[in-house]
């Protein structure tokens, strides 16, 4: 049975930081590339960053030099690194891993709010 767990969401002031974490069990997490989804109320579910299974790296233009996304395939962990936290960036974040199968996590709230 295939799990996706995300952690590391909260409640920040802006300009701030939180380190999001995906932890995957049941599948063989390097073959898999990783997705940050992201959905603000009202909003489309839009794609915030990628890894690939070698460590390359896609970015959502808004995010660039702020977000850094990572994997540690040791601890079938993707994480996302999130700095200089603006209001926008609220929104539930969705881990999502990709190969012959796709699989999503249940979601963590990230709220930045003064």
């Amino acid at each position: 049975q295939v799990q996706l767990v995300e952690s590391g969401g909260g409640l920040v002031q802006p300009g701030g930081s939180l380190r999001l974490s995906c932890t995957a069990s049941g599948i063989i997490f390097n073959r898999y590339y990783v997705n940050w989804y992201r959905q603000a109320p009202g909003k489309q579910r839009e794609l915030v960053a990628s890894i690939g299974k070698s460590g390359g790296t896609h970015y959502e233009d808004s995010v660039k030099g702020r977000f850094t996304i990572s994997r540690d395939n040791a601890k079938n962990t993707a994480y996302l690194q999130m700095s200089s936290l603006k209001p926008e960036d609220t929104a539930v974040y969705y881990c999502n891993v990709r190969w012959s199968s796709d699989f999503w996590g249940l979601g963590t709230q990230v709220t930045v709010s003064s």
